[in-house]
């Protein structure tokens, strides 16, 4: 029995989808398979800023001393205090000059940026996860089939290699161009955890940043007042070894007349090479601390000179503030609060590895044997389909992955807690030696008059032939000592006072973290020092000032 024939309707074959047709359907579902990720689930923890113990006001703050030591450092509440400019507050051209260069030259900020830009990328390498992400891989292979296959092994290896029909044995082009698109759907919130984390990592890097900023421009502050501490403690000896040669030739007129004697002279004598001594050496000093104000601007040593300078002991107020506020001032307890949120995404984003990922990907291209046909419409292809991968029997590696992220929790949230505990010992620490160290301050100045009113009832009776120059040693040494102390003391107080300064933020808040579209932007990159960032080396500067000269044994 014939069959009828076909209809000419019934033999074509269902069309093929052009290029643009399929990849406006990859567009549409790629489209359709976000939006599905947005409103899919997400299996981290709801986070909150985990609580920490904090005070309602600070113990040493001068509105909790008592009155007299309140009135000798004033201070009312006032978050705008402080400025990020912070050292303008101690009025020293010299050093705002320094710490200007500190952000610019420093090699170690210059490092801790470069970890910052680092985090900075990996945000923007986790963000691209949410995205499809479309490859090429073109080739070009040339092939010969074996020649002892059967007919049918023959046409499936020929087949394989491009070669369609080619008998066995002959060599055969293949030229491929395809492109691949691919796409994992955020089912259960993997992707978006993992790109929170990372920007949180990116913020706390951030504030990791502002906490060398700030401990470098602190150190500098440090370092210069102790220099400036050093020229003052020489101006005392320069000062003292006048007095005492001053002393010498009264020793050695008296002895010349018979009131004193030798042994007194090379009392006097001894009493002012030890002095010189001491001047001397006291130059060690200097020339370390100007070279480490070199380094810490970023330039050699040798390229840094820092004249000497009369020492400013005055120290600003500095309002303490509300204890709750320090939270939002400190970079450090900044950076530790965002690593726990960190920590809190990475959570979910182990609690997903329990549930299937389903993958979206989209080949098409060119295909052929002969170059010339590479781009002929017959010699394209295409393929498209979903793909779903799970994890059916790991030995327990997902769930020890689960208690791994939660211990990582509970270990940031301990560090957050102790920073925040850590900067409060820091601030009471800093109050109660501004506020002591200020009376001590005035103690040991009434010592230096009391010192200097012994030294001068002690010359004059030793004018006079009553008193005995041993007297006079000693009453000299006693207002050297107490001058030395007065200027330990001024210089703790200042240390004190900056330290004050870094404990409640130094002028930082947490309105200065980056947020997302500042951090995935391209910027420039920071250029210290130069373009190159190589410090400018500079001419070389003179040495520090040299010790003072020694007079000599004197002839009596």
């Amino acid at each position: 029995m014939n069959k009828p024939p076909f209809k000419e309707t019934s033999m074509k074959r269902s069309p093929i989808p052009r290029l643009p047709e399929m990849a406006a359907a990859c567009r549409a579902a790629a489209a359709a398979a976000m939006a599905l990720g947005c409103a899919s689930c997400n299996f981290a923890p709801k986070y909150e800023r985990p609580p920490a113990a904090v005070p309602a006001a600070f113990k040493e703050a001068p509105a909790a001393a008592d009155s007299d030591a309140a009135a000798l450092r004033p201070s009312k509440p006032n978050d705008g205090a402080i400025r990020p400019k912070w050292w303008e507050l101690y009025n020293d051209p010299v050093l705002n000059s320094l710490e200007e260069q500190v952000s610019v030259s420093n090699q170690t900020l210059l490092s801790s940026e470069a970890n910052y830009r680092v985090s900075r990328a990996l945000l923007v390498e986790a963000r691209a996860a949410l995205f499809p992400a479309v490859t090429t891989s073109p080739s070009v292979t040339r092939a010969r089939s074996s020649a002892t296959y059967s007919s049918s092994s023959g046409n499936a290896s020929t087949a394989a290699v491009g070669g369609g029909g080619a008998p066995p044995g002959s060599i055969v082009n293949e030229y491929d161009l395809p492109f691949e698109a691919t796409y994992t759907l955020d089912l259960w919130g993997r992707v978006r955890n993992s790109v929170a984390a990372a920007r949180f990592s990116a913020q706390a890097s951030a504030a990791e940043l502002a906490t060398a900023t700030l401990s470098i421009q602190a150190q500098l502050a440090d370092d210069y007042f102790q220099l400036r501490a050093v020229d003052e403690q020489r101006r005392i000896l320069a000062n003292t070894v006048a007095s005492y040669r001053d002393t010498l030739a009264l020793t050695q007129t008296l002895a010349k007349s018979g009131i004193d004697s030798d042994e007194d002279i090379a009392t006097a004598q001894v009493q002012l090479d030890t002095v010189i001594a001491q001047a001397t050496d006291v130059g060690v000093t200097r020339a370390q601390l100007e070279h480490a104000i070199a380094v810490l601007i970023g330039r050699p040593p040798a390229a840094v000179s820092v004249a000497p300078a009369p020492f400013s002991s005055s120290v600003p107020p500095i309002p303490a503030g509300i204890p709750s506020d320090l939270l939002e001032r400190r970079p450090d307890i900044a950076s530790a609060e965002r690593q726990v949120a960190a920590a809190n995404q990475n959570v979910g984003y182990a609690r997903t590895a329990y549930f299937p990922s389903l993958n979206l990907a989209a080949e098409a291209g060119f295909e052929t044997s002969k170059l010339a046909k590479l781009f002929d419409w017959p010699s394209r292809f295409w393929s498209v389909g979903p793909q779903l991968s799970g994890t059916l029997f790991a030995a327990g590696a997902l769930r020890a992955a689960n208690e791994q992220a939660e211990a990582e929790y509970d270990q940031a949230v301990a560090n957050y807690r102790q920073a925040v505990l850590t900067a409060f010992q820091a601030v009471e620490d800093n109050l109660a030696g501004q506020r002591i160290l200020a009376q001590e301050q005035q103690q040991q100045r009434t010592a230096v008059k009391s010192a200097e009113r012994y030294l001068a009832l002690t010359l004059t009776r030793y004018k006079a032939g009553i008193d005995s120059a041993l007297n006079v040693a000693t009453a000299q040494n006693t207002v050297l000592t107490s001058r030395e102390t007065l200027v330990q003391v001024e210089l703790r107080e200042v240390d004190a006072n900056i330290a004050l300064v870094m404990a409640l933020g130094g002028g930082w808040d947490t309105s200065q973290l980056p947020g997302t579209r500042s951090m995935v932007a391209r910027e420039p990159k920071w250029s210290p020092a130069g373009k190159s960032g190589v410090p400018e080396a500079g001419p070389v500067q003179p040495p520090n000032p040299p010790a003072i000269e020694a007079s000599g044994q004197s002839e009596h």
